[in-house]
């Protein structure tokens, strides 16, 4: 078996610092850093320790975090954090019978939210969780806007949160052309959301869509064969001009 330079289990860390990964903007290199989403399945107590309730002696606490599966589909949905657990139950109820492989799923139902940003209604699959935030955060471009990547964990969620920042950055009349009065309340209502439009660009994509988007920034049409001979012979011949002796007339 062939032995690497490096093992395999930091390649994927070793490409960022090599190549056009490192040309990529500071911002969305940012963006990447892992962080932890919100707990949605389990409660963390915050402490290593307490004391036992019927004996009143110090234990430790296992505080470990429930493993989360999200399947494709949550990212094509807003299921607000929340997955499939997998787990066991015992048959008939019974804790002395055998136990089963059980898979707990969100409830999930198909509800039309209206953007006032983007000035369009979208039929989204979401949870009972996601139309509580949605309460929460007082309307859905709200719930979208302040939810970081980590707790949205969904693709539908950051493009429409990367449209939304475009449409602030840009401020264009495209939003209710006919009533510039609700136009103007609209992009003032979000203005705390504003960040420069080159920024905006950036928002939500993948890494592989991020690497294309430079590619493309760095591509240069190639320039024609016959232009540069053209060129060339051009100065070249001005080049001779210059060179040849210049017939004075005396006067």
């Amino acid at each position: 078996m062939p032995l690497h330079k490096y093992p395999p289990k930091i390649w994927e860390a070793l490409k960022m610092k090599q190549g056009i990964y490192t040309r990529l903007p500071k911002h969305y290199l940012k963006s990447l850093e892992p962080k932890q989403p919100r707990p949605v399945h389990w409660r963390p107590l915050g402490v290593q320790y307490r004391a036992n309730p019927n004996t009143g002696l110090k234990e430790r606490v296992q505080d470990i975090p429930i493993p989360v599966y999200y399947p494709p589909e949550s990212q094509d949905g807003l299921w607000g954090g929340e997955g499939w657990v997998s787990g066991f139950r015992y048959s008939n109820n019974d804790k002395m019978s055998k136990r089963l492989k059980k898979i707990w799923k969100p409830q999930l139902f198909s509800r039309e939210l209206y953007s006032e940003i983007l000035d369009h209604k979208f039929t989204i699959s979401v949870t009972a969780r996601t139309l509580d935030l949605i309460d929460a955060a007082f309307g859905f471009d709200f719930y979208i806007l302040k939810t970081p990547k980590e707790d949205l964990n969904s693709k539908l969620g950051m493009d429409l949160k990367r449209a939304m920042l475009l449409r602030l950055a840009r401020r264009t009349t495209e939003l209710y052309p006919n009533d510039p009065a609700k136009r103007e309340s609209i992009y003032n209502k979000y203005k705390q959301f504003e960040i420069p439009e080159e920024e905006a660009e950036w928002v939500g994509l993948t890494l592989d869509e991020a690497v294309e988007k430079q590619r493309q920034l760095e591509y240069k049409e190639p320039e024609p064969l016959f232009k540069v001979c053209v060129e060339k012979l051009v100065k070249e011949l001005e080049m001779q001009k210059l060179l040849e002796p210049h017939v004075m007339e005396k006067k």
